[in-house]
């Protein structure tokens, strides 16, 4: 056995998003969100079901913290909902929905859990979309005043301030292949609001540091996958090539370099000159925090039929998969690798770490965590009350072990964060995954831990586990 031990400081946390957990949809003057609506019409989620209850968070959000007391959390991830705190997405502030985050971190701080604050996690307010929603420049500009609201709410108590969680698939779940709401298939409304949404955390990054009432660290969360080819062939390295530019570069060459690469592509082009308006990059480039979200990797093929990328992704046979995509833990370490040498020192590292960057935190280089990581496999209490999830506690540690792998050739990975502390609402797909390291029985909400609840919490306990 191989005892793998992290470094002293390194962050355990879990992470939840507010349309998935709370429930309440329409309490305390919460208005409707896009996801409400998408929801709410037939035929858009498995089994009709949706997040108007979800796993009622909202109401039981002190049993949740104990429960991640009692694992031994240290930090928790968790997301506000817009359409809560400002009903219409602009103007009116809803100090009931201030007040809910206001009581949530203050329980989590009494169990000594840090909060990670995350303004956006899919749910546009419905009234901000009816304007045009992340198409519309208007709509970064109104995230920049949400963000100054809540900053200005909890920044007496909370540290890290996330804008955005994966802008890139609200960018192409919603406005390219309609998977996620508002469920609109529109190549150059997809250019339009993956820019914005890039724009909108450096509008907002810009009012967090004016509004903070103590120095906060303002990140991003980016979904990255390793883009590999299905096989030698010219043609499909050059479909990775093109693929990992719009997976995974569309994102971090705006944030890291200031620059874009999406001008490689004919639309992009075109849209470019009247898109992006001068200073842009320059204030979409501003990080204290890069978080990683690593799920899989992504094998692809040329294929012309397939717009933008001209790739279509295959499923290699012989390897394991989940109820969603393929389990390849070695990806993590590839792709937290190449972050590090790509952007921070390689040959042209965007933050050399002897070098002051553009942080707001002292000018230094951003930190880098894995802020999602997870599996969905079916699992369910047993008769002895016993939740017995072999397949997630392996995933869990053949991942972990390449977040340690990585730390050990270089990388200084801060922390990481599993996905989710509790089963719960998994947007277009329902209620049928399991993410969480807690069952939830949705008829009951009775949470029970797993055992790799269990086994997680002997994790942060040793700070590292056996291999």
């Amino acid at each position: 056995m191989q005892k793998l031990t992290f470094p002293e400081n390194f962050t355990w946390g879990v992470a939840a998003s507010a349309y998935q957990i709370e429930g309440a949809w329409n309490e305390d003057g919460r208005g409707p969100s896009i996801w409400d609506t998408y929801c709410h019409t037939p035929g858009k989620i498995a089994n009709g079901e949706t997040g108007d209850v979800a796993i009622d968070h909202y109401h039981r959000y002190k049993e949740d913290v104990a429960l991640m007391a009692e694992l031994g959390i240290q930090a928790y991830r968790f997301s506000i909902s817009w359409s809560r705190v400002i009903p219409e997405g602009a103007g009116t502030v809803n100090q009931k929905g201030l007040d809910f985050y206001d009581r949530l971190v203050d329980e989590l701080l009494k169990r000594k859990i840090e909060p990670y604050t995350c303004l956006y996690h899919f749910d546009l307010p419905q009234a901000l979309h009816d304007r045009g929603g992340w198409p519309e420049r208007q709509t970064a500009s109104a995230f920049a005043d949400y963000a100054r609201v809540v900053t200005e709410r909890l920044s007496d108590r909370v540290h890290t301030i996330i804008t955005h969680n994966e802008p890139w698939v609200t960018a192409a779940a919603g406005y390219f292949d309609g998977s996620h709401a508002p469920g609109i298939k529109d190549p150059a409304a997809t250019f339009k609001a993956m820019h914005h949404l890039l724009l909108s955390h450096g509008l907002a990054a810009e009012a967090i540091r004016a509004a903070a009432k103590k120095p906060v660290k303002v990140g991003i969360v980016l979904n990255l996958n390793p883009v590999h080819p299905a096989s030698d062939s010219r043609k499909d390295r050059d479909a990775a090539y093109r693929m990992d530019t719009v997976l995974n570069r569309a994102m971090l060459d705006p944030l890291l370099k200031g620059t874009t690469p999406m001008q490689e592509f004919a639309v992009g082009k075109m849209l470019t000159a009247s898109l992006i308006k001068p200073g842009d990059l320059e204030k979409i480039r501003t990080l204290d925090l890069l978080g990683v979200n690593y799920y899989t990797r992504t094998v692809v093929k040329n294929d012309p039929k397939f717009p933008v990328a001209a790739a279509s992704q295959v499923q290699p046979k012989g390897n394991e998969y989940s109820g969603m995509w393929e389990i390849y833990p070695e990806g993590l370490y590839e792709l937290l690798m190449r972050v590090w040498k790509d952007y921070f020192t390689g040959p042209n590292p965007t933050f050399p770490p002897s070098l002051p960057g553009k942080g707001g935190a002292g000018g230094i280089s951003p930190e880098l965590m894995v802020t999602e990581n997870g599996v969905p496999v079916p699992d369910g209490v047993d008769f002895d009350g016993r939740v017995r999830d072999e397949r997630r506690v392996r995933y869990l540690k053949n991942h972990i072990a390449q977040v340690h792998r990585a730390i050990a050739d270089g990388v200084p990975v801060k922390g990481y964060f599993h996905w989710s502390l509790m089963d719960n609402f998994e947007w277009a797909l329902g209620y049928g995954q399991h993410f969480g390291l807690i069952y939830v029985d949705y008829k009951t909400q009775k949470r029970t831990v797993k055992d790799s609840g269990r086994w997680f919490a002997d994790v942060i306990r040793e700070n590292g586990f056996e291999l």
